[in-house]
């Protein structure tokens, strides 16, 4: 049985962090559609699917987001 872990939520660091962006780089690729959406998980939290970041990063130059969150 090969089951996969939860898809855990990475705060706006953590994303940094792993992609080497910039935080205005970040937002203007969101903005661009070329980067994964956040996700609200309260009220003024948001953070990103680690599944979406993964997938980003496997081919960052023609990544397109879709509309599901």
């Amino acid at each position: 049985m090969n089951e996969q872990p939860p898809d855990r939520i990475l705060r706006l660091n953590a994303v940094l962090d792993r992609t080497g962006l910039t935080r205005a780089t970040l937002y203007r690729k969101i903005q661009a559609g070329t980067f994964p959406k956040q996700v609200r998980i309260a009220t003024r939290r948001t953070g990103w699917r680690e599944s979406a970041i993964r997938e980003w990063m496997r081919n960052p130059m023609f990544y397109e987001a879709g509309d599901a969150s």
